[in-house]
């Protein structure tokens, strides 16, 4: 097999439809177009997704997609950040002035992410599972 030689397989490679060409093509006169009708005229197509007056598909269905609300007054703190303070007794007003969470935040959750190594109490406060057993391996509690 040489360069020369290669070929594509056959039935791969079709010629292209040369419209307007005289009868014999196939394609002659009105060029597959039919007779008449918006089609057949020059720059007469409608356009993308144009159902001719109905309400188009993509207008019918709903829209997908949700922001939920919660997450504006919600946000996580990690185990090494709580680890940093100083206090032991852990409320969201502590969070906030350590710059943990921002002033409009009303819920938080503790997520395992570092260590703790000393007892901490956390009130108003969920915790993940294993946030949760760290916390009260370092002889910590969560009060919910």
């Amino acid at each position: 097999m040489q360069l020369n030689t290669i070929r594509p397989a056959e039935g791969e490679k079709t010629d292209r439809k040369r419209v307007g060409r005289g009868i014999g093509s196939g394609f002659g006169k009105t060029c597959g177009r039919g007779h008449k009708g918006q089609k057949a005229r020059s720059g007469g197509f409608s356009k993308v997704g144009f159902e001719g007056g109905q309400m188009p598909l993509q207008r019918r269905l709903p829209k997908v997609g949700f922001s939920s609300r919660v997450s504006i007054i919600t946000s996580q703190v990690t185990l090494s950040e709580i680890n940093k303070l100083d206090e032991t007794e852990i409320t969201i007003d502590v969070l906030k002035q350590h710059n943990l969470v921002t002033k409009n935040i009303q819920r938080v959750k503790v997520m395992l992410s570092g260590e703790i190594t000393r007892a901490v109490t956390l009130t108003g406060i969920k915790a993940t599972k294993g946030a949760k057993v760290a916390i009260e391996a370092a002889k910590g509690s969560v009060n919910e």
